[in-house]
């Protein structure tokens, strides 16, 4: 552990002290948002502090360990001691490093899921709804709600264009490496002469804004239409015009929302997508002025990076920005996503570490 890490360290399980006293004051316990923020910052440091003790307390006994060697009588015991104290105290230190990566507040929240059928024509239809199928069932599997919020459907299957929203613990910080451009190479099944084809999809996974990062709008700046939603029919059919598009002037963007069959209800989650949109641009922009050298560009912006490719012929699926292939496509177009997610994080993880020791 370097002098600096340690420093930091420090400053962070004393603070985590700082505040439990803080908690326990009558001035807090009277300020219930104050009191909210500052419990999430506790027990956001509770676990760096407890890490922190436990690896002094095992550089303690070390030290025990290590005078024992003299004594040609425990010597051999110390020996085994010493390489336990050693593994645990590798393990610890790792641990630690973890720990003081920052946090990012968005990762427990929820998202807007964007895919957009890219070049290929009625092919990359079919793959934006066969990935649209992907994160619905992986979504399942975590319990998350899922809520489809607007659709364009393709000419022959899946769709041109779908939106949806995530909801549940965790899922922005699961599926937030998911932006890009996703190839996909296969036989489709109108071609006769059996020769692959490649086309392409983008991805965008936006964060859901808290009310920390609202972001502010200005009612003269949005164009709103209300239109009649496509959907069932029957005594469902929707016979008032509660579908909401709304369009905000200075950027241009368009959002729409016909999920709901309140006009109401669609207009909020029209605007929560439209600010989530807005501030993924605000991010976008200050990204690419910082020429981020990390290589998994969270929120860049850049969906027209490839980030990997779909080889159905070869049961293969690559991830290009850690050089990753698995030969599992059939069980990842199921759902099964959780070796790859893990492995991107790992590695986004070991970046910010890069960084953490040497900040140039």
């Amino acid at each position: 552990m370097t002098p600096s890490i340690r420093r930091k360290l420090e400053q962070l399980a004393e603070r985590h002290q700082e505040l439990e006293l803080v908690l326990a004051s009558a001035e807090v316990a009277g300020d219930a948002k104050r009191l909210r923020e500052l419990s999430r910052e506790h027990a956001r440091l509770a676990p760096l502090s407890a890490s922190l003790a436990a690896y002094d307390a095992n550089l303690k006994a070390l030290t025990a360990a290590r005078a024992l060697l003299d004594d040609p009588e425990m010597a051999e015991l110390a020996m085994e001691e010493i390489a336990a104290l050693q593994a645990r105290e590798a393990e610890l230190d790792e641990q630690l490093n973890l720990l003081l990566l920052p946090s990012d507040p968005r990762d427990d929240g929820n998202l807007f899921l964007e895919i957009r059928a890219g070049t290929g024509g009625d092919e990359a239809a079919i793959f934006a709804g066969d990935l649209l199928r992907m994160y619905l069932r992986y979504a399942e599997q975590r319990r998350w709600q899922v809520e489809i919020l607007s659709e364009s459907d393709g000419e022959h299957g899946g769709y041109k264009e779908v939106i949806a929203r995530i909801e549940g613990k965790g899922a922005y910080s699961r599926l937030k490496f998911e932006s890009g451009g996703h190839r996909v190479q296969r036989v489709p099944e109108t071609e006769s002469q059996g020769r692959i084809h490649t086309s392409a999809a983008t991805v965008a996974i936006l964060p859901e804004l808290s009310e920390i990062d609202d972001v502010e709008i200005n009612p003269a700046d949005l164009k709103t239409d209300t239109f009649r939603a496509s959907g069932a029919g029957g005594q469902h059919v929707n016979k008032t015009d509660s579908a909401i598009r709304i369009t905000h002037l200075p950027t241009g963007i368009v959002v729409e929302c016909q999920d709901e069959r309140s006009q109401h209800k669609n207009r909020a989650r029209a605007l929560s997508l439209l600010k989530a949109r807005l501030l993924d641009e605000q991010r976008s922009k200050q990204n690419a002025e910082q020429a981020e050298s990390r290589r998994l560009q969270v929120g860049s912006g850049d969906r027209s990076q490839r980030i990997r490719t779909y080889n159905f012929p070869q049961g293969r699926i690559t991830d290009h920005r850690i050089n990753l292939t698995l030969y599992r496509l059939p069980e990842i177009m199921q759902g099964e996503l959780d070796e790859l997610i893990d492995t991107l994080i790992r590695e986004d993880q070991t970046d910010q570490l890069a960084g953490l020791v040497d900040p140039h």
